[in-house]
């Protein structure tokens, strides 16, 4: 009996792996011709071999059988990889228009995996208004190991020429930056690093794929914190990197098996599920920031709002141009530009949540400078123009009429 149960996990095991490298072709190969909903509806999964589930089961094992010493159809150790990841990994891939895609534990962990392709003398452009966790990662973790970084302005994507030189190996950027909503020009940027053989890493979480495809403007790698909007729901932790080189991928493979920041099966199956609803959300999501930026600009106790979606914004017509949409995500000031006026409102909303993150389906307020960007040194937050009374809104996609309401009350 005991042969019997070791044959039967043994023939099941290899049909859960021969699907998860194309046992169901057919769909898979129309994905680049679909459209933008039905794609994230589709990406990466196809029905569970074994019963016919429609949704990746959750693979909650730390080990496989192999059929003899160092004899395995795929997977060996849950570290090195895992079958509901492997779904995963394949639509973050797809939905950037990529080739591979890698799941890590978090947005930083993604990134601290692309800085670990460098070595201790290489140097790296920054853009200057970042998430204060990549700040802090590159100034406090890897300068110490000789590694150096140079934050530079890259609304005009030229800035960056006068700091390239033999010692130069990546450029890291936002668009649309957080929490200023910067816009860079991807393709400018791309231009330039491979003119000088540069990689280009572009953090897209703020206009997710559903708005902004960097690898089809040229970027090298795509970042994203998957806890934000592609996890959607406030309950899960996760970062990706996508990308089409084949090399680079087996690299940065190396170094999420080796450094084993992965998250679990039950993250990435909650992900899964968040990315088959990112189009609706996301639409509702443009839909909402667009009136809440708007009133608020009009708002006669506000002073500067930040949204790419202005015609006066810096890089409109390059947002519009790389963009399909502006997304909900903005900050602005007052204009009693006081710091006691703004915490304040940020304690009196009741709708919008006081709370670090973004990307949910649940609005949120934050104050950059003592929560998501206090790492950042505040005479750098200021010269960049992150100043200590900025308020940043995640907006959520609630009725619109509730938010206004819930602002205006704050506001006073």
């Amino acid at each position: 009996m005991a042969l019997l149960d070791s044959f039967i996990l043994v023939k099941v095991e290899e049909l859960i792996i021969s699907s998860y490298s194309g046992y169901f072709p057919s769909l898979h190969l129309l994905i680049n011709t679909m459209k933008q909903g039905t794609k994230f509806i589709h990406a990466g999964v196809e029905p569970d071999p074994s019963t016919g589930a429609i949704m990746t089961p959750i693979y909650q094992t730390s080990t496989y059988v192999q059929e003899a010493p160092g004899q395995h159809k795929g997977y060996e150790y849950a570290r090195s990889q895992n079958p509901t990841r492997t779904v995963l990994e394949k639509a973050f891939a797809e939905i950037e228009n990529g080739k591979h895609g890698l799941a890590f534990s978090s947005g930083v962990a993604a990134t601290d995996a692309v800085v670990k392709l460098l070595k201790p003398g290489d140097e790296v452009i920054a853009i200057n208004d970042m998430y204060g966790g990549t700040y802090r990662l590159f100034s406090k973790i890897f300068e110490k190991y000789g590694i150096t970084f140079h934050y530079v302005s890259m609304e005009n994507a030229d800035n960056i020429r006068h700091l390239i030189n033999n010692n130069t190996k990546l450029v890291w950027t936002e668009t649309p930056t957080n929490p200023l909503m910067n816009v860079c020009d991807i393709a400018a940027l791309a231009a330039i690093c491979k003119e000088h053989n540069l990689l280009l890493c572009v953090d897209n979480t703020f206009a997710t794929p559903y708005l902004q495809n960097p690898l089809d403007l040229g970027a090298d790698i795509v970042m994203h914190s998957v806890t934000k909007y592609l996890g959607g729901h406030s309950d899960v932790i996760q970062g990706c990197l996508v990308m089409n080189d084949d090399t680079l991928r087996e690299q940065l493979y190396f170094i999420q098996k080796s450094c084993g920041a992965v998250p679990g099966p039950m993250d990435c199956f909650l992900v899964l599920r968040g990315i088959k609803t990112l189009h609706v959300r996301m639409q509702r999501h443009c839909e909402n920031g667009e009136k809440i930026a708007h009133y608020l600009k009009g708002h006669p106790k506000v002073g500067k709002v930040y949204w790419c979606g202005f015609e006066d914004h810096p890089n409109y017509e390059i947002a519009k141009k790389q963009m399909r949409g502006f997304g909900g995500m903005m900050s602005f000031t007052l204009k009693d530009d006081n710091i006691d006026t703004a915490k304040k409102l940020l304690s009196s909303t009741k709708l919008f949540a006081l709370a670090e993150s973004l990307g949910g389906v649940e609005s949120l307020i934050n104050h950059p400078s003592s929560m998501t960007h206090a790492s950042i040194p505040r005479e750098e937050r200021i010269k960049n123009g992150l100043v200590d009374s900025l308020i940043r809104l995640s907006v959520g996609i609630e009725d619109v009429e509730d938010l206004i309401e819930d602002l205006e009350q704050a506001i006073g």
